[in-house]
C-alpha cells in the first residue's frame, strides 16, 4: 500500500492507497513543531480506524512546502516503516516541465497538482487550488507548467480584516440572500463569497485568454467550497487533486507504470 502526504501551509491531507483504490483520507492541521514520534502517534490512530496500522505500506510520498514538518515525516519514515519516503523536489522529480524563470521557485504542491490535471482533465488546464493562498496554475496542451498567479487565501484574507476592524465580527461563510447587505453580517458574506468568487472567475478568464480562448478548469483545496457555487468559470471540483497526483506520481515515476 502507499500512503500519500500533502503537507501544506495550514492544513495536512492523508491518503492511504491499496492499488489505484483510496482506503482512507483524513485532514489535519499542520503543526511545524511535531516530532517524528508525534506524528507517529496521530498517524497510527488514524490508520487504525481504518483497520490499518504501520505495517500496511510500502512506500510513502510526500509533498510539502512546510520544510520542518518535512523533516518530522522523514523521521518518521525512517523509523516506523525503515525505509526512507519519496518527497516529490527531493528525491522525486515530479517529471513536469517547468517553463518559469526559475523553476525552483515553484512549490511542489503545484506541480503535483498540474500533473494530476492534466492526466485527469487533459490540457489546457488550469488548477486553482483554495488554501492558505489561491493560487492559479496553467498547464499547457503538451503537460508544460507554464506559471500562475497567486492571491491571498479566504481564510488569512479574512483572519486580517476581523482582527484590523474592530466592529466586524466573524460571520459563517455561506451566501447570502443577495449582493446588497442589508446588516453587516450579510454584507460581509456578500463582499467575501461573491468577492472571491469574482477575482478567481476574473484572473481564470484572462488566463484562459492567454492560452488561446479554451482550457479545462479544476478547483481543489479545503476552502473551494465556500466560493464554488458562485464560480462560473470552473468546471471540475476534485477535493484529493494533490493525493491523486502524489498516487500518480508514484506509479509512474517509481513503479514505471
Amino acid at each position: 500500500m502507499l500512503l500519500a502526504i500533502d503537507v501544506g501551509n495550514t492544513h495536512t491531507v492523508i491518503g492511504a492507497y491499496r492499488e489505484d483504490d483510496l482506503v482512507g483520507s483524513w485532514r489535519i492541521s499542520t503543526d511545524a513543531n511535531k516530532t517524528g514520534d508525534e506524528l507517529a502517534l496521530y498517524y497510527q490512530g488514524f490508520l487504525g480506524l481504518k483497520g490499518l496500522s504501520f505495517a500496511s505500506f510500502d512506500a510513502v510520498i510526500i509533498s510539502s512546502v512546510v520544510p520542518s514538518a518535512t523533516m518530522a515525516l522523514e523521521e518518521m519514515s525512517r523509523k516506523y516503516w525503515r525505509f526512507e519516503p519519496y518527497i516529490v523536489g527531493h528525491n522525486l522529480d515530479p517529471g513536469i516541465d517547468i517553463l518559469m524563470d526559475n523553476p525552483r521557485e515553484v512549490g511542489p504542491d503545484r506541480l503535483v497538482n498540474a500533473v494530476a490535471a492534466h492526466r485527469i482533465y487533459g490540457g489546457p488546464c488550469i488548477v486553482v487550488d483554495f488554501g492558505t493562498a489561491t493560487t492559479f496554475d496553467a498547464v499547457s496542451p503538451a503537460g508544460e507548467y507554464l506559471g500562475g498567479a497567486i492571491a491571498p487565501g479566504i481564510e488569512i484574507s479574512t483572519r486580517a480584516l476581523f482582527s484590523a476592524a474592530a466592529r466586524l465580527s466573524r460571520v459563517e461563510l455561506h451566501r447570502p440572500a443577495g449582493v446588497i447587505g442589508k446588516n453587516t453580517a450579510w454584507g460581509l458574506q456578500s463582499g467575501i463569497i461573491f468577492g472571491f468568487a469574482g477575482q478567481v472567475d476574473r484572473l481564470v478568464e484572462m488566463m484562459m485568454e492567454e492560452l488561446g480562448g479554451a482550457a479545462e478548469v479544476v478547483a481543489t483545496g479545503g476552502l473551494a467550497e465556500v466560493v464554488l457555487p458562485e464560480c462560473r468559470t470552473i468546471k471540475h471540483h476534485d477535493p484529493l487533486l494533490t493525493l491523486t497526483g502524489l498516487r500518480i506520481l508514484y506509479r509512474e515515476r517509481v513503479q514505471g507504470r
